[in-house]
């Protein structure tokens, strides 16, 4: 799943994980710490929707 930050529009990539912030490919967007934050703009965890997978999101 892809999930968006409603505030930048930046995505979280289920499937790329954030290596640069040890967070490992794979990691399921549940399975992120609750002080996980928006790594554009400083948004939220509660200020992300899910937007599918990236087969489904069209840039």
């Amino acid at each position: 799943m892809i999930y968006v930050c409603e505030i930048c529009n930046w995505e979280y990539d289920e499937a790329k994980g954030l290596p640069e912030q040890g967070i490992a490919p794979g990691t399921k967007w549940e399975d992120l710490p609750e002080k996980f934050y928006c790594y554009e703009c400083g948004a939220s965890k509660e200020q992300f929707s899910a937007m599918g997978t990236a087969a489904d999101v069209v840039h």
